[in-house]
């Protein structure tokens, strides 16, 4: 009998993405930061100590475990170039157009022939949920007797619940990296769709991101 292959969601391990938060089929939570670059070569011997330093204390400071995730991706042009296609149809002077034709040109011979790549960086904080519902409704059976429950409601509390614990870890981990010259920003439930997408898809740039 031949194999039935199996769909590319069996492979990855994620139920949902809500609120910007990756919710995995065991359950856990994972928020994801897009953090800043710092460029290290450039900063005085004082400067680089002190960063060492603080980011020392920042890893020494956390008593869960975090995931730093470094994205190489070769340089997608395609946006500036449409831009520019878009300021050539609406240019009316002769001189402009030709110097904006050749302008397109030269950005796409360099690019062709130069490998430009661009580097993202993001940590990723987990939260594991405590493995309390079903004890909770046995004892609860045993004690009160048995209840009528809303699964619905159920689920959205403890969803609000863990997002809380969630959001507190990363907290500390933005206050960390703040204090080791480091900006970070959550992403949305946009972004994060479109970073696993990519990561999953790393050479379809060109299809676009459908959101459910």
């Amino acid at each position: 009998m031949p194999t039935k292959s199996k769909a590319t969601q069996d492979f990855v391990p994620i139920k949902e993405v809500r609120d910007g938060i990756v919710i995995l089929k065991n359950n856990s939570m994972r928020a994801i930061l897009m953090a800043s670059s710092l460029n290290f070569a450039l900063k005085s011997e004082d400067e680089r100590n002190s960063i060492i330093y603080q980011f020392q204390n920042f890893l020494n400071s956390l008593d869960f475990p975090i995931q730093i995730f470094i994205q190489s991706r070769k340089l997608d042009i395609r946006p500036y170039i449409a831009l520019l296609e878009e300021r050539y149809k609406d240019q009316m002077n002769d001189l402009m157009k030709i110097q904006i034709r050749e302008y397109i040109a030269f950005i796409k011979n360099f690019t062709e022939n130069s490998n430009i790549m661009t580097k993202s960086f993001f940590v990723v904080v987990p939260y594991d949920p405590p493995i309390v519902g079903a004890k909770s409704q046995i004892i609860g059976n045993l004690i009160g007797g048995r209840k009528e429950s809303n699964p619905s409601k159920e689920r959205s509390d403890s969803f609000e619940e863990n997002r809380m614990q969630l959001e507190q870890r990363v907290s500390v981990v933005e206050q960390g990296l703040v204090r080791a010259g480091i900006r970070t920003v959550g992403l949305g439930t946009e972004e994060v769709v479109e970073l696993f997408y990519k990561i999953f898809n790393p050479g379809d740039t060109e299809k676009p991101i459908q959101i459910n």
